[in-house]
């Protein structure tokens, strides 16, 4: 591509010169043949074969030397590409450069072709370029410079520039190859001579220069140069001592020179930036100079001194110096450190102070830190500003900052920074545009740097070098982050780490570690440095200080902010770490202030209620200010989503802004690294604190009163001003949050000592609290008037004024308004929980715990302290022992029993001054005084939770706090002397005894394994107090499961039980006591055992229902838990002097009761009277189930009458459900007797007399009774079923019939409020009489009549009563009847044989009684399930009477009765036949019921029949009057009725039955239905005929058919005159098809019916044996012949009858 290029411009070069240089044409000539000679080779061999061309460049420097401008363009390009491709023979360089140097004054782009190759010139033939040759080179530079053209100047001086700082770049090669540039001459250099080159010969003599022969550089060209130098090239002034007098001698004193004059902005800048690099690198070989140049950079701070932007220049120089905090070291040790030396740091960092003052309003200065004005789109004033700005309408807190501090401009990244910096601007003729506020945003840098930088090199050294200091090392040197707010910033972690631990398993001052000082660190090579730092910071501290704190106050966004806070957590940090006290405790100081504004302080505490709200008690259950542990989290989850609120709550609410509680929490930073070295400092830090955490708390109370909510009120701790809090203040307060827990958290690794200077700086605020309280008002007033708040209004005497501790310059106000005593208690309880292991240590004195119980009692007890300090003192007391209790279980040893015994003892040392003199005390106090009372509980009962299997000691203790909630219930065991001692205390008040009795319960479920026997005695006392304890209930019947519990345990004590009399007595209580402590287990546990039935005995007598009822019950379940361990004796013991007492304790109550008025005490008589029950009921079980061990006591009769007599009381009371127990208890106890035990029949006789003295019949109810006597009468049943068994085989006639009316009139009692319905079942009382009937025995002579009768009666019982009333539940008796039914066969059946079922009567009752069912039939129509009663009497009536009706005949049965029993066979039959469909109930479907009919008409068509077979012919016999075997035919009559007739043609009373057969009756046309049972009319109506028919012609015979033949006659009669009167009126309407079926049938069988001879009488003159009743009905059958001509069949029949009537008459 060059030789191209070459080619084409040779040409062209050629073409340009033939007529106007020939010579230049030859040269070009000779050039293009030798360029075209070359090979095509390579560009890199190109360029070596053209090198050695020296001829080659001729025709490019002879053009260079023409006028000819065209031709010089086209040299001067060949030239620029040989030297580009390093194609330049060597031997040409000084006629190349004097070609360009002609050259030069060519147009711009051969200027520019010029400029472009001096640097590859340089670059290419650098080994060449040396001497002049380097000289020319400059030289072409130096005319190309003052050119006119802007561009070729500044490339000229560009290219100038670079070429220096190749030579440089040489020199620095030479120094490294060992190599040396050609000397031109010799200079002196302090005590020696040195060589140096013709440049530097030239610097030395200081005259015209012999090297660069070149007019003279611009002042801004030449300082340009020399920065760059500077710049590029700094060592070599320090490794060429040439170098460094050239520096010193030539360059610094024209510096110093420019800088103290007034030049443009060029020159200033030019000269500022040569004069930083020398400060920064040449400061030790230029000390004079730099300290004059610093004096210089110092006065011109000053804003009389210089221009605003050379200050700013200045503060740019400062702020690079700052940056470097070795550098800073360097400087003070060269000057401040020394004497006689220029004070350049001090002086540096009061020129701030000055700078800080000089203008308020550019800076925002105010009485609060407020946010830059004027328009702003950053994300700062975006959330944050637009949150200090909604403080107030007059100002950023509240109203608290005037108007005109919020419209001054302020300082911030935006309005107050550069783009570029001055130094960096060199292009700028002119000085730039500069932000007023740029200088201080400068200053604040610089303070930021200065802090960083101490910081960063002291806090490595102050880290322990042991195991746990190395794994902190890291974390130390992660000193600084950001602050910003919100979300919390990584500072608060990072300033924290080397302190931050966790609770380890240490005691004392074991593992504790404090930072390091550096200053007693002699040995460490960086011992010098650190004094350095140190003196550092005792010069400069006070302007440090003030310059800061004038910042604290000015208008500056979040960046500047929160830079300026890290300053000050740096700069403290160090001192603090240095011991440095006097700074640390001045920046703490300030810090404080910055968090708690004074003057915001001071109108949020005037601003207060004079008198504060009275808080109750459970409102202090959040009151853990903004440092609690618990709500950390809560409330830091909450911020995130409220950061950006506003703080302000409205117009005149003063409180924290965000920049306060960046303070503040930069202010716990400093407490978390300085912690074990504060000591007394710690007072700053907790009054900053206090003063905090109490504006908070006032701005929640204002944010409630703005929002309406009614139900906040004042108090700090309510649930709505927490969450108010965290809507306020979101992020901001959460993060303050964290720092102050790991503040305290980091206690923990404090030593002893460290950590009581932390205690008492907590603990002396109590003690001002308690010295203030006692003293009188006026003196607390005048001590109130010495304050700047004293006009606040006073408070009463018993809310008097107290101080706040308060540091310099912090207000004293009212701790009415401040709470600094819950302050200090809060803080107290989170010191405390985080050295728990500390507390446990062996010596009290040294880890603070006597300290810390010793103050907090003192509070607890003290009744003159307001209520809600003594209760928050008593919550962090208890939270303290509460951590202890877990940290002594988790870390458990044999070491912590005198740990659990102390948590005791400081206990009961917090109750112990409560309990006496309770009405001395006001009521406040008594009320905070059962307070803390329960609080202490409390405590108890989260220390028996969390010790377990732990607690091994303290027993004794445990239990006098329990029994403190009873007046005088710390009463001893051994005070004990009879029972009446162990009464129960009165309550000292409800609120105590929900607590204790927790405790309580936790002891009698996890511990009682661990109690020793005396203990157990004493729980036994205190269960006894709780359970009779009037107040609450709940706990009473809590108690009775509890004795139940502890009765196990003692029973597992011991297989058996050795009892002694002796200890059952009334009075015994000092022989159970000793009996308790006898060696032997055995006696031990057995009194135990007594002691804990005693407690429930009396137990049993509580006025309480619930209470008395519950203890009865456990007092049974006890014993029977324990009965098969007892022996004879000890089980009549217990019965006699316990059991049996209880019982007759609550029947004397029942009678005390029944000599009153009962309707007063109803309900008294009901609760007493289950009492009685309960207790009936368990003697049941307990007898039932031990009764074979019982029995064999000797003692047994003596027990056996007790219990009968008090059986006997009890039933003889007349209350139904109290009769029911008694009866149930004497079954059960009866149930449970046994052949072999061997039991007296006397005693057996005396439950007989009972049970029938005792009858629950009386149907009356007493006042106190609700229920029905079922029960009592089901239990009488029951009895009487268990008694049977005992005595069956000495049951008389006598017993059984009074047993058989007992049971009667048991299940006819009229009670009918117990029943259930019992007509498809049983109800329970029937049939446990059912039951007892089936029991009888039968073969007691004179038994069966009886039992029969009484069946019968049972039988009939259903059908004796009225219905009952829709929705009354009165006994129907239908399933008992209907169970007897069957009973009452069985008992005939198997009597039959026994005459006196006939000759009594009994046979004949039991039969009427079958007969009503049968009777009734659908009559009875009452529900019931299938079968039907008189279904089941019919199967019974023909069961009986089928074996019984041969006996009849046989048997010597008197005639009367024997006429009787027929009378009741033909009704029994009468009945079967007979049914009133229309009384059959409506509730069926007609499906239903038709089907019903079908089938109950063959059941009675079947019954019917083989009853007929029975009775015919016996009912003929003679014995059997007319009478009744007229009503058996008649009753067929009626029953064969298909069609009802009328009234008319039935019979009549007082006439003959066929005295109206002939007569007419008027005719119908109305069709007249069939009955609903035809079947069973049909058999009837046969039967009727089957009756009159001749048979054997037997009396028996006759007679029924002489019975029957009239009704024969008439029913055939009643047919024919309805046929003869009706049919005439239908005219051609046939005969309706039932009634012609029936007359057919009358008709047919009175043709073929051959009648007994003697059943009817003969017609007057006519003569037959077998048709006389067609004589007798001839009339009528005529008479029909006539009407019948139509109906053929019809009158076919008729014909028969009468062809008969003719045969028999003769008439053929």
């Amino acid at each position: 591509m060059t030789a191209q290029l070459l080619l084409s411009e040779l040409q062209n070069l050629i073409q340009e010169s033939k007529r106007k240089s020939p010579e230049l044409r030859s040269a070009a000539e000779k050039s293009l043949e030798e360029l075209k000679s070359l090979p095509a080779t390579s560009e890199t061999q190109f360029a070596a074969d053209l090198s050695r061309r020296a001829n080659f460049p001729s025709p490019f420097i002879i053009a260079c030397g023409t006028r000819n401008a065209k031709l010089i363009a086209i040299a001067v390009l060949c030239l620029q590409r040989l030297i580009v491709a390093k194609c330049l023979p060597r031997d040409r360089l000084k006629e190349v450069l004097d070609a360009l140097r002609e050259a030069t004054s060519q147009g711009l782009d051969v200027q520019l072709k010029i400029l472009q190759a001096l640097p590859s010139l340089l670059h290419n033939y650098a080994d060449q370029l040396n001497g002049e040759l380097l000289g020319a080179a400059l030289a072409v530079c130096s005319i190309l410079q003052s050119s006119k053209s802007n561009v070729v100047s500044n490339t000229s001086a560009a290219t100038f520039q670079q070429l220096v700082v190749s030579i440089y770049d040489k020199a620095v090669a030479e120094d490294e190859d060992d190599t040396q540039s050609p000397q031109v001459g010799e200079v002196p250099a302090g005590n020696e001579v040195i060589p140096v080159g013709s440049a530097a010969l030239d610097a030395y003599r200081g005259q015209r220069p012999q090297f660069l022969r070149m007019g003279s550089l611009s002042q801004t060209f030449g300082l340009e140069l020399i920065d760059s130098i500077l710049a590029n090239h700094a060592d070599i002034f320090l490794s060429h001592k040439e170098q460094a007098h050239i520096l010193r001698s030539r360059a610094m004193p024209l510096l110093i020179k420019l800088l103290s004059e007034k030049h443009n902005f060029p020159t200033t800048v030019r000269v500022c930036r040569i004069l930083y690099i020398v400060l920064r690198r040449h400061i030790e070989i230029l000390p004079s100079q730099c300290e004059i140049c610093f004096g210089l950079l110092t006065h011109m701070l000053d804003i009389e001194a210089a221009a605003p932007w050379k200050r700013a220049i200045c503060m740019e120089i400062y702020r690079g110096l700052y940056a470097d905090p070795a550098l800073l070291r360097k400087i003070y040790s060269l000057f401040d450190a020394k004497e006689g030396k220029k004070m350049v740091v001090r002086d540096n960092v009061a020129a701030f102070v000055r700078i800080a003052t000089e203008k308020p309003t550019v800076i925002g200065l105010g009485s609060q830190s407020t946010f830059p004005a004027g328009p702003s789109t950053s994300k700062d004033t975006s959330g944050d500003q637009v949150v200090m700005e909604a403080g107030g309408v007059g100002g950023m807190i509240g109203g608290m900052v005037s108007t005109t501090e919020t419209t001054s401009a302020g300082i911030s990244v935006e309005l107050s920074t550069v783009r570029v910096s001055c130094l960096d601007q060199l292009d700028k003729p002119d000085p730039p545009y500069l932000p007023e506020s740029y200088i201080y945003s400068l200053v604040l840098t610089c303070m930021s740097s200065f802090s960083e930088g101490l910081a960063k090199f002291i806090l490595p050294l102050t880290i322990p070098q042991d195991g746990r200091g190395k794994r902190k090392g890291k974390q130390a040197l992660a000193v600084e982050g950001d602050l910003q707010l919100p979300p919390p910033s990584d500072a608060d972690d990072q300033l924290q780490k080397q302190n931050q631990t966790s609770q380890s398993n240490r005691k004392g001052t074991q593992n504790s570690q404090i930072a390091l000082n550096p200053l007693e660190l002699e040995t460490s090579r960086n011992f010098n440095e650190v004094k350095i730092c140190a003196a550092m910071i005792e010069s400069c501290w006070p302007a440090f200080l003030a310059t800061c704190s004038t910042f604290l106050y000015a208008a500056l966004d979040n960046d500047f902010y929160h830079s300026l806070v890290r300053s000050f957590q740096r700069f403290a940090h160090v001192a603090g770490l240095l011991r440095l006290s006097t700074p640390r405790d001045a920046f703490l100081t300030t810090l404080g202030k910055a968090a708690v504004p004074p003057n915001l302080f001071s109108t949020m505490a005037s601003s207060a209620p004079s008198t504060p709200t009275v808080e109750s008690p459970t409102s202090h259950s959040n009151q853990k200010g903004i440092l609690s542990v618990d709500s950390i989290v809560s409330q830091s989850t909450h911020a995130s989503s409220e950061s950006r609120r506003p703080l302000a709550l409205g117009s005149g609410a003063p409180f924290l802004s965000t920049r306060n509680l960046l303070c503040l929490r930069a202010l716990l930073n400093l407490g978390i690294a300085l912690g074990p070295t504060l000591g007394s400092a710690w007072s700053i830090l907790f009054d900053t604190l206090h003063q905090a955490e109490y504006i908070i708390n006032t701005a929640g109370r204002y944010s409630n009163r703005h929002s309406g909510n009614p139900n906040s009120g004042g108090d700090v701790g309510s649930k709505d001003e927490q969450n108010s809090l965290n809507g306020t203040y979101g992020g901001e307060v959460a993060a303050v949050y964290g720092a102050a827990n790991r503040m305290f958290e980091s206690t923990a690794d404090f030593p002893d000592a460290s950590f009581l200077d932390v205690l008492k700086a907590l603990t002396k605020s109590l003690e001002d609290v308690r010295a203030l309280e006692d003293e009188p008002p006026n003196e607390q007033h005048e001590k109130i008037a010495l304050s700047p708040t004293s006009t606040l209004s006073p408070r009463s005497s018993k809310q008097s004024h107290r101080r706040i501790s308060s540091i310099s310059g912090v207000t004293v106000v009212p701790t009415s308004h401040l709470g600094d005593d819950h302050f200090a208690l809060t803080k107290l309880g989170i010191l405390a929980a985080m050295n728990t292991s500390r507390l446990t240590g062996d010596d009290i004195a040294a880890t603070g715990w006597q300290l810390l119980v010793d103050n907090l009692i003192s509070i607890t007890s003290n009744a003159d302290l307001n209520a809600a300090v003594r209760i928050k003192a008593a919550e962090v007391f208890h939270e303290i022992i509460n951590n202890l209790v877990v940290f002594t279980v988790a870390q458990y040893d044999a070491s912590q029993d005198g740990v659990q015994d102390r948590l005791l003892d400081a206990l009961q040392a917090e109750i112990a001054p409560l309990l006496g003199q309770e009405g001395d005390r006001p009521a406040s106090a008594r009320s905070a005084d059962i307070e803390v009372h329960r609080m202490a509980l409390d405590t108890l009962k989260s220390i028996l939770e969390r010790s377990t299997e732990t607690l091994v000691k303290g027993w004794e203790t445990v239990f006098d706090i329990t029994r403190t909630v009873f007046r005088g219930g710390v009463t001893t065991t051994s005070d004990i002397s009879n029972e009446d001692a162990v009464s129960a205390a009165s309550c000292r008040s409800t609120k105590l005894l929900r607590p204790a009795f927790s405790c309580i319960q936790l002891i009698c479920s996890d511990f009682l394994s661990t109690l020793p026997n005396v203990c157990i005695l004493k729980l036994l006392d205190t269960l006894y107090q709780f359970s009779s304890q009037p107040d609450d209930l709940n706990i009473s019947l809590t108690t009775l499961a509890m004795f139940w519990d502890t009765s196990d345990f003692i029973q597992k004590g011991s297989d058996s039980f050795v009892f002694e009399e002796e200890i059952f007595a009334v009075d015994s209580e000092s022989a159970t006591k000793k009996a308790v402590a006898n060696e032997n287990n055995e006696v031990s546990t057995a009194a135990l055992w007594v002691v804990l039935l005693r407690r429930l005995r009396r137990v049993t007598k509580d006025y309480r229902a619930e209470v008395r009822n519950g203890a009865t019950q456990t007092l049974l379940r006890t014993v029977d838990a324990q009965g098969e361990f007892l022996v004879p004796s000890a089980w009549g013991l217990s019965l006699k002097f316990v059991i049996f007492q209880m019982l007759e304790d609550t029947v004397r109550q029942l009678d005390s009761i029944d000599n009153e008025d009962q309707s007063s005490k109803v309900d008294e008589v009901k609760s007493w009277t289950e009492t009685l029950i309960i207790g009936f009921n368990g003697v049941a079980e307990l007898l039932t189930d031990y009764l074979a061990v019982i029995s064999q006591g000797s003692d047994f009769p003596q027990l056996w009458d007790h219990l009968m007599r008090l059986l006997s009381r009890s039933l003889g009371k007349g209350y139904n459900d109290l009769t029911a127990a008694g009866f149930t208890c004497l079954s059960q106890i009866l149930s449970s007797i046994t052949g072999s035990m061997n039991i007296a029949e006397e005693l057996i006789e005396t439950a007989w007399d009972l049970w029938m003295e005792a009858q629950p019949l009386d149907g009356s109810e007493k006042p106190s009774q609700k229920n029905g006597n079922q029960k009592a009468l089901i239990a009488y049943s029951q009895t009487f079923r268990e008694l049977y068994r005992l005595i069956e085989a000495r049951m008389t006639k006598s017993r059984v019939e009074n047993a058989l009316n007992a049971l009667f009139a048991a299940v006819t009692q009229p009670d009918s409020s117990g029943y259930s319905f019992d007509a498809d079942s049983l109800s329970p009382l029937q049939a446990q009489v059912f039951e007892s009937l089936k029991l009888i025995r039968t073969n007691i002579p004179g038994v069966p009549s009886i039992f029969i009768v009484k069946a019968a009666e049972l039988v009939a019982l259903p059908f004796d009563i009225d219905p009952p009333e829709p929705g009354n539940r009165k006994q129907t008796f239908i399933a008992l009847s209907k169970a007897c039914i069957g009973l009452l066969e069985t008992l005939i059946l198997d009597n039959l044989q026994d005459e006196e079922i006939y000759t009594s009567g009994s046979l004949r009752m039991a039969l009427d009684s079958l007969s009503i069912p049968i009777t009734l039939k659908y009559s009875f129509n009452r529900e019931h399930k299938a079968p039907a009663i008189w279904k089941l009497a019919t199967t019974s009536s023909l069961a009986i009477l089928k074996p019984a009706l041969p006996l009849l005949t046989t048997s010597s049965i008197p005639e009367r009765e024997h006429q009787r029993l027929w009378k009741r066979i033909v009704k029994i039959a009468s009945g079967i036949a007979k049914a009133d469909v229309a009384e059959l109930s409506e509730a069926k479907s007609a499906t239903s019921r038709k089907s019903s009919i079908s089938s109950d008409e063959e059941f009675d068509i079947s019954a019917f029949r083989e009853l007929h077979g029975l009775i015919i012919p016996g009912l003929g016999a003679p014995l059997i009057p007319d009478k009744t075997r007229r009503s058996y035919t008649e009753s067929l009559f009626y029953t064969s009725l298909i069609h009802p007739p009328d009234a008319k043609d039935l019979p009549q009373t007082s006439t003959e039955v066929l005295a109206h057969l002939y007569e007419p009756r008027m005719g119908r046309t109305s069709d007249n239905p069939p009955v609903r049972r035809v079947k069973m009319s049909y058999v009837c109506l046969d039967e009727l005929f089957a009756l009159v028919a001749r048979h054997d012609g037997s009396t028996e015979r006759v007679r029924l058919a002489q019975a029957a033949s009239p009704f024969l006659i008439l029913r055939v009669g009643i047919s024919l005159r309805a046929f003869i009167a009706d049919q005439p009126l239908r005219g051609l309407m046939p005969l309706p098809y039932t009634q012609r079926v029936e007359l057919l049938h009358l008709l047919r069988s009175t043709q073929s019916l051959e009648c007994e001879p003697r059943a009817i009488p003969d017609a007057p003159g006519v003569s037959s044996e077998t048709k006389k009743h067609l004589h007798r009905l001839f009339p009528l059958v005529s008479r029909a012949t006539r009407v019948a001509a139509r109906d053929v069949e019809m009158l076919e029949e008729l014909g028969k009858i009468m062809d008969a009537i003719g045969d028999e008459m003769g008439v053929s």
